[in-house]
């Protein structure tokens, strides 16, 4: 790492780590806040953010049914949060592989099984994460444990899931050394002292609005990077647990790795640019610009999906169909891709040709069909699902 970007950094400071040839360099973040001033833009901004996230609230209050709209909203984040770190899998992929059905036939190749597994990976550690709030505030210990349900089994499974590190790790390029690397994070003893004054921050009263305290926050714990691997996802975790625990929305809706994704080196170039020169104004905009732009594309998908379900209640009503079917297509939702042993075990039936003629009705009015001609019979997916919460995913 250079030392002369970083040197007159009002964010932190640069140390030399080590003696000799194996001596290099490192940042350590300042703790939190920052000194920040407030101009009418920057205010507007931020009331143009806290509006649009005041809708999404809104909306997640007055949902019937809200895990219909939460699952497949956690699983879109999840795809998107893991494409930033490299993976290939799409929202297809991971619910065929929920399902038990990847590769899907005759669709597409499938990606590899490990990057499915790093994104069903990151689902499972953010329902933990939201699951764990109930008992457990966002903390250091909660931090940990997420990290082990994100690592479980998958690459970097080796480098200690659930722990801080324990070695100096690096940012940069595939290949790069200590030394070339743009970016080195504190060393072990600091980056233990910078996560202690971040947990207390986490807990302490602040004048700051909440939406510039969480792009504070996330920032700080990039900067730390206190994993051996899964940081950029833990952190990005991190804005979705704290939204929740701090009251901000009453589900979890908003999710911002969509648009960190769309404009992912312009979010790199702003979290270097705080290190490097103390651009919190920059980094704050753009985190603002991303509440508001995800916020609002959540209350369109939330509707849209609404909209789709009462359709199908509709479809199925001409239909004169059973309150099992209509339970059935619910249940899509959570996973668009079915089997009927699944639905069989979906709707609690003891016998597989019951199960055989709901789903048959599905397909009947179109809500359900088969996967492709190979699979028919066998396999089915709600097709109709799929464009709503995928769409803008690439």
């Amino acid at each position: 790492m250079n030392p002369d970007v970083f040197r007159n950094s009002p964010s932190g400071r640069v140390i030399q780590v080590g003696q000799g040839s194996a001596a290099y360099w490192a940042f350590v973040p300042n703790p939190l806040p920052p000194p920040l001033s407030f101009d009418a833009a920057w205010i507007r901004q931020l009331s143009d953010a806290d509006r649009a996230l005041g809708e999404l609230a809104g909306l997640g209050r007055t949902l019937p049914n809200p895990h219909l709209l939460i699952h497949p909203f956690i699983r879109r984040e999840a795809v998107l949060s893991s494409r930033i770190e490299g993976t290939q899998a799409d929202l297809a992929d991971l619910y065929a592989f929920e399902a038990g059905q990847l590769p899907l036939p005759g669709i597409k190749p499938a990606p590899p099984e490990e990057d499915v597994r790093e994104v069903h990976n990151y689902v499972r550690a953010l329902e933990y994460g939201l699951q764990r709030l109930n008992t457990l505030p966002v903390s250091l210990r909660l931090l940990r444990e997420v990290h082990q349900r994100l690592m479980e089994g998958v690459r970097g499974n080796q480098a200690t899931p659930g722990e801080f590190r324990h070695t100096q790790n690096w940012i940069g390029p595939a290949g790069c050394s200590l030394n070339d690397a743009p970016f080195v994070p504190p060393p072990v003893e600091e980056m233990h002292a910078a996560l202690h004054a971040l947990e207390q921050y986490l807990h302490a009263e602040d004048n700051l609005p909440p939406l510039i305290r969480l792009a504070l926050i996330h920032y700080q714990f990039e900067a730390i990077h206190p994993f051996i691997d899964g940081n950029g996802r833990i952190g990005r975790l991190l804005i979705s647990l704290l939204s929740v625990h701090w009251d901000l929305l009453p589900l979890p809706l908003l999710y911002l790795s969509a648009f960190f994704e769309k404009h992912r080196q312009d979010y790199y170039d702003l979290l270097m640019a705080v290190s490097a020169r103390g651009a919190w104004r920059d980094w704050i905009e753009f985190f603002l610009r991303g509440v508001a732009d995800q916020a609002r594309d959540a209350v369109v998908r939330a509707k849209r999906l609404q909209d789709l379900q009462a359709e199908w209640r509709v479809r199925l009503t001409k239909a004169r169909s059973s309150g099992l079917a209509i339970r059935l297509a619910d249940s899509l939702f959570d996973s668009p891709f079915l089997t009927i042993p699944q639905a069989q075990q979906r709707l609690g039936l003891k016998q597989y040709h019951s199960a055989r003629r709901h789903v048959q009705g599905l397909v009947r009015v179109g809500i359900l069909k088969p996967l492709d001609e190979s699979s028919y019979g066998k396999t089915f997916v709600a097709a109709e699902i799929m464009p709503v919460i995928g769409q803008g995913e690439r």
